[in-house]
């Protein structure tokens, strides 16, 4: 008689560690005598898309893509993890015409034409190679495309991408980055317009090989906005599909709250957004709905600090607003609260909240027992007339176990820290440069409720750009982004990247049982 030992530890090991994905929680239920206890395993398979750079002719982008060492580096080598890709490619159609996306017969079409074209296999934009080193591609005019990608094995945990262009002149006139996003089926974005002042494209990218259906929905101070052409947005297998915000609706509305869902297929959402006479820059999406919301990183110059929050259930939001500066967190005057109702969006301007110090933006429900869910973003504003540029700011989540963001540059990047509730310790890597140099590693102490902005040494021996990884290592929450500044003509242009948890690790439940099958 033969006996094979299934043990529900190893079924549930292989599982996590090939979706990584999501993650797996430990049983609630306490734990049996022998039972391992949880662990967490690298992910072998991360996905990204990055929407379409530019339509102008002036637009001159850099791509860069990295995946740090360590937790799936070598010590995924290490734990048996396969060496990996990781590859982003061109997406095979590229749709700015807004009937193709609404018309079905137009997207049809659109899709036949992505299947033919995925029969010719592009080379990727970029391809890492090893962990701890970024690479870089540069692209110019407006022919740049919305990418799509894959990482796999070591390369997979911690996976990151960002593309920076800069615009010199016309309306879409800025630095405009965004770091690539996962894939997902829900999406916030607290900020966007549809004033004739403003030009907002909603950019969808789909990066598997069936079509995807979107549904946009908008609301503003007054309540949701009429929409006939939102939903059954067709997104073609593999494509990105670019849609004028204005053209959805007949109402012109200074601040809106967009609500992007899927109804089948996932996608990637990010909005680019053109001011006149302010600039331009992505918006990426919004943490999900929480009771309290974190926005790190308003430079200390910002001239204009504005403030979207939306309520999406059924209750309104009492909400304190604070600024958790260099030494201590307080309430501005005169806007000190937020009143949000249900399904409406609230603004607030904050004017210049900073006075020349570094900070980030915390909301608290005023009553601590009755905390409503809501979204919220900052538009940031930096210099005064023809001199303006803008930037946004979604609440993010804490860096948590790890983040990482690329294209720094050797002037011009700052790392922000807040620590919002208690104090805490942070690990901050320099990764080597794409064209060469060594990584260093820098501790910071962030004090309960403050913001400390680091200026990043660049690597020894430098050149190209580099990373920048930020691992909490003791203490309370911590969240961050990182902003880059490459002035141009007396125009301090700047962008602004948030550094939620990048999803690294999935967390693997113990073992309560050992299933057994014998076999004659």
């Amino acid at each position: 008689m033969k006996s094979t030992h299934l043990s529900l530890i190893a079924g549930t090991l292989a599982l996590a560690a090939v979706t990584g994905f999501a993650s797996l929680n430990a049983s609630d239920g306490p734990v049996e005598a022998g039972a391992k206890p949880a662990s967490a395993l690298p992910v072998e398979r991360s996905s990204l898309v990055c929407p379409a750079p530019s339509t102008s002719e002036l637009a001159e982008t850099v791509y860069t893509s990295f995946t740090p060492a360590g937790k799936g580096g070598a010590q995924g080598a290490a734990q048996g993890t396969a060496e990996g890709t990781a590859e982003l490619k061109p997406a095979l159609v590229v749709l700015d015409d807004d009937e193709t996306a609404t018309d079905p017969k137009k997207a049809k079409k659109a899709e036949e034409a992505a299947k033919k074209a995925r029969a010719k296999a592009d080379k990727p934009v970029l391809a890492v190679k090893e962990p701890g080193k970024p690479v870089l591609k540069e692209a110019s005019g407006s022919g740049s495309p919305a990418l799509v990608g894959t990482a796999t094995g070591r390369l997979a945990p911690g996976w990151a991408a960002q593309q920076t262009t800069k615009v010199t002149a016309g309306g879409t006139r800025g630095l405009l980055g965004v770091s690539c996003t996962a894939p997902d089926t829900n999406f916030w974005f607290p900020g966007v317009s549809t004033a004739r002042s403003r030009q907002d494209y909603i950019h969808l990218t789909n990066p598997d090989d069936s079509a995807a259906v979107a549904d946009i929905e908008l609301f503003g101070p007054k309540g949701a906005v009429t929409s006939e052409v939102g939903d059954g947005i067709t997104v073609p297998a593999r494509s990105s599909v670019a849609l004028l915000l204005s053209t959805l609706t007949d109402e012109a509305v200074n601040d809106l709250t967009a609500h992007i869902t899927t109804r089948s297929g996932r996608i990637g959402a990010v909005v680019l957004t053109a001011e006149d006479g302010s600039g331009s820059d992505w918006l990426t999406a919004a943490a999900d709905p929480a009771a309290t919301l974190v926005m790190p990183g308003i430079p200390a110059d910002a001239t204009s600090v504005q403030l979207v929050a939306f309520a999406p259930g059924d209750n309104d939001a009492d909400m304190k607003i604070q600024l958790m500066g260099k030494n201590a967190a307080f309430s501005p005057a005169g806007n000190d609260s937020l009143h949000v109702k249900s399904g409406m969006t609230a603004t607030v301007d904050l004017k210049d909240i900073t006075r020349g110090e570094p900070g980030s933006l915390r909301l608290t429900p005023v009553d601590k027992k009755r905390g409503t869910p809501i979204v919220a973003a900052l538009r940031v504003v930096r210099g005064t007339g023809a001199k303006q540029e803008i930037a946004y700011i979604p609440a993010t989540g804490p860096v948590g176990a790890r983040s990482s963001v690329t294209d720094n540059r050797a002037k011009g990047s700052t790392l922000s820290l807040a620590a919002a509730g208690a104090t805490a310790k942070v690990k901050v890597t320099t990764s080597a440069g794409s064209g060469g140099g060594e990584e260093a590693v820098e501790t910071y102490t962030v004090k309960a409720d403050t913001t400390i902005a680091v200026t990043p040494k660049p690597p020894a021996g430098f050149k190209g750009t580099y990373a920048l990884t930020v691992e909490t290592v003791s203490g309370g929450p911590v969240h961050a982004s990182r902003s880059l500044v490459l002035p141009e003509d007396g125009v301090q242009m700047f962008t602004v990247q948030t550094l939620p948890d990048d999803g690294g690790t999935v967390v693997v439940p113990s073992a309560r049982q050992d299933l057994s099958v014998l076999d004659d």
